[in-house]
């Protein structure tokens, strides 16, 4: 089939005839929506422009939405926006631009609806265009409806180029048509940090968002604990839990914050297992990280080391009560004012301490928390907790300074979540030990005077753990 053949369309689809064409063209309703109601964030979010505004005076800001991604030859991931772009104007569209003038005036570029009368390729997006045409993937906002929905001067994209004809602080590496359009500046690292701080302290409306997150993700560990009969039965068993959370995840807010961690057994051990694809015995444990993101993309994660059959072993307690023991002493810490990284030494000193008395250690646990040493971190290799919010690992391009070298502040939300991962070929371990790995995570805001458990509605304590299954089970 030669290039030029009228069935040589780049698809699977036929060509359009003339007649096609022409007929597309009339027989439409005005579709227009009016008097709409502003998104409860737009007020959220313009005060956060304005406090950008501020401590850039008289710049020009940028800050792109991000654009489609391919999976597999025609078809894109579905879209997930950069978090400071939606942070700012609450859109989640792809190919949109903020732009923050000298003035402090606020505009969204955005990508108009394809209009159904329009002469020329104008008018025949919303059939023929696979990617952006509402025939394929759903009606999208007019200018003047974007207006009312986030409280913002809208206009369209291909304007976006005038607005950036001087020098500008550009966040980059989300949009390259963007970047390519404004030269790079000195003074962009220091915006990009800028912007992942100011999400450090979570406003009102963020925590409820979250709240909301974890009590829908709550909702998806007992659906899981439910399943947990079906899913040994199951050949992927993992993948059957990560398919139970995952449809709550649907059902709930926008989908999963991040890809869920269905570890049974010696999966457990690895840090970041996402295959999922193995089977679950009733002797082993289920350690299930995962969060329900929510439809304003705010995520919870929560991690539970979870007896598969609903009973702790006594070795399995023993090993989960210490790693319950060093959380408690890690929310202990937890205030205004406190060093971010204190929760984490309060609970690797009561992990070493227990790692010493059971003989794994051989050195005190003093000896093993000297950074000279850190013996300890063979059996508990990552951090404790890190900020949450719109990203799991939220805020993530903060100065250290001001986050992992900081102080914590009302407003903060952070995980907290100590763990042991005893590999199963670790040789200096008795065993009994091998192969078994228990985290347990939750998410705190910090309140005025100390910090508040958002997931206090799991159980954490093994007792607790285990009524809590129980009673799921019997239904």
């Amino acid at each position: 089939m030669g290039e030029n053949s009228p069935l040589n369309t780049g698809s699977h689809d036929l060509p359009v005839s003339e007649a096609l064409a022409t007929f597309m063209k009339s027989g439409w309703a005005d579709t227009t929506q009016s008097g709409l109601t502003a998104l409860p964030v737009a007020a959220w979010a313009a005060k956060r422009r304005a406090a950008l505004a501020e401590r850039f005076p008289g710049e020009t800001l940028v800050i792109p939405s991000g654009t489609l991604k391919v999976r597999s030859n025609d078809c894109d991931y579905r879209f997930r926006p950069h978090s400071a772009f939606t942070h700012l104007t609450g859109s989640q569209e792809p190919d949109e631009v903020l732009v923050i003038s000298p003035s402090g005036a606020a505009t969204l570029f955005m990508r108009p609806r394809s209009p159904r009368r329009a002469e020329g390729g104008a008018g025949q997006e919303f059939y023929r265009d696979r990617r952006y045409g509402e025939f394929w993937v759903g009606r999208r906002t007019d200018l003047a409806e974007a207006q009312e929905l986030y409280q913002i001067d809208c206009a369209p994209i291909s304007s976006l180029r005038n607005a950036l004809s001087g020098p500008a602080r550009v966040l980059r590496g989300v949009d390259h048509s963007v970047d390519a359009a404004v030269a790079q500046g000195a003074g962009d690292g220091e915006f990009a940090c800028h912007l992942s701080e100011s999400r450090l302290i979570k406003d009102e409306w963020e925590v409820a968002e979250l709240q909301y997150a974890v009590d829908a993700t709550a909702l998806g560990f007992e659906d899981v604990v439910r399943a947990l009969p079906r899913a040994v039965a199951h050949r992927r068993g993992e993948r059957y839990v990560e398919g139970v959370f995952g449809l709550r995840a649907r059902l709930e807010g926008n989908d999963v914050g991040y890809d869920t961690i269905a570890a049974s057994g010696a999966h457990a051990c690895v840090l970041h297992w996402i295959r999922n694809d193995g089977g679950m015995r009733e002797s082993d444990m289920l350690l299930l990280d995962a969060g329900i993101e929510t439809d304003n993309l705010y995520t919870a994660d929560i991690t539970r080391t979870l007896p598969i059959s609903g009973r702790f072993t006594s070795v399995q307690r023993q090993v989960y009560e210490l790693v319950y023991e060093a959380q408690e002493a890690a929310i202990a810490t937890l205030r205004p004012g406190a060093s971010f990284r204190d929760f984490h030494l309060a609970a690797m000193h009561v992990i070493a301490e227990g790692l010493h008395e059971w003989g794994v250690l051989k050195i005190s646990a003093d000896e093993a928390m000297d950074p000279a040493s850190g013996l300890f971190r063979r059996y508990t290799l990552c951090s404790s907790g890190h900020m949450l919010g719109m990203d799991v690992h939220d805020c993530a391009k903060a100065r250290s300074s001001v986050y992992l070298d900081g102080v914590l502040a009302e407003g903060h939300v952070l995980t907290v979540e100590p763990g042991l991962y005893f590999q199963p070929d670790d040789l200096t371990l008795p065993a009994e030990f091998r192969g078994m790995g228990v985290r347990i995570e939750d998410d705190l805001v910090i309140t005025s005077d100390g910090a508040r458990l958002l997931s206090e509605g799991l159980p954490r304590h093994p007792d607790e753990v285990e009524n809590w299954m129980a009673h799921l089970l019997a239904k």
